[in-house]
């Protein structure tokens, strides 16, 4: 159903529907506020609103983008920004690796990269937490050039295989972690277990990291894409190379912070992984945010 209705309806109902889980959902409402602050202090009235608001409409565009033809959601795409970097990947014979974080319309990132790019795509996924999705999502995500990877090792030596065939792959550089799969690294000034996979899967020979995000535009008018390099050279053991990674999508989440996912909790401490090196007190101000 939600499929069938208009962009701008979709923007206008997921709106509402981030209102509706916001004010019932006391842990989401906790993370959603948590981790705002910690990324900007005490965030504005609307700034706030427009976060509670953009969770809403990130969850039921996907249903729009799963269901509709490939096509037509390339109709919806106004601008693109950063294609050089892919193509000059592309003509120098490189796999790409593409790091989507949870920011604007990421389920929308691999059907049109892989559009752009002219080649196959594989994209790491976790099943999700009601198991009675999957077959949904796997039916809207492998469509035409893109196809999934579970996150195991399975799925790992499948990514590792497209790399090495020069084809490319796409990750969410920003999921917590299993144990064992990550390290701490600051992300918005707090330790963050990150995954180690991303920097590790750059090192594959003839492999170009870039990092890509879909825009969502105002009304429903559609989506604006954002390619890009690295702003730094990954140097230095897997720890700093991770930091170096939460610095660029700290980077990116800031062009646009409303569009990213706060209510997930990027902070939770995964079981058999080691006490954080530190942390920082809760910062001031967070409680007196209004709803």
């Amino acid at each position: 159903m939600f499929a069938r209705l208009p962009l701008p309806v979709l923007y206008r109902l997921g709106g509402l529907g981030g209102w509706f889980v916001y004010l019932c959902s006391p842990t989401f409402r906790r993370h959603l506020r948590a981790n705002l602050t910690q990324a900007v202090g005490t965030p504005s009235r609307a700034l706030l609103h427009a976060a509670v608001a953009e969770t809403g409409r990130q969850v039921l565009e996907a249903c729009w983008v799963w269901l509709r033809p490939i096509e037509e959601q390339l109709t919806k795409i106004k601008a693109i920004y950063g294609q050089e970097v892919v193509e000059a990947a592309r003509r120098d014979g490189k796999a790409i690796l593409f790091l989507t974080p949870h920011l604007g319309c990421f389920e929308m990132a691999g059907h049109i990269s892989a559009q752009i790019g002219a080649m196959p795509l594989t994209v790491m996924y976790r099943p999700p937490r009601y198991r009675a999705l999957e077959s949904l999502m796997q039916m809207g995500r492998v469509r035409g050039q893109v196809f999934t990877a579970p996150a195991n090792m399975a799925g790992v030596r499948q990514l590792l295989k497209a790399l090495r065939a020069r084809e490319m792959v796409g990750i969410l550089p920003d999921q917590v972690p299993r144990a064992g799969e990550g390290v701490w690294a600051d992300f918005f000034g707090r330790p963050a277990w990150t995954m180690t996979l991303a920097t590790r899967l750059a090192e594959t020979r003839h492999t170009q990291m870039l990092y890509l995000w879909v825009e969502r535009l105002p009304r429903g008018e559609g989506y604006t894409m954002h390619f890009s390099r690295p702003s730094e050279t990954y140097t230095g053991d897997l720890a700093a190379r991770c930091a170096a990674m939460n610095r660029d999508i700290e980077r990116l989440i800031l062009q646009r912070p409303e569009q990213y996912l706060w209510g997930y909790n990027r902070y939770k401490h995964r079981r058999g992984v080691p006490m954080p090196p530190k942390t920082p007190e809760k910062p001031s101000g967070q409680e007196e945010i209004a709803p």
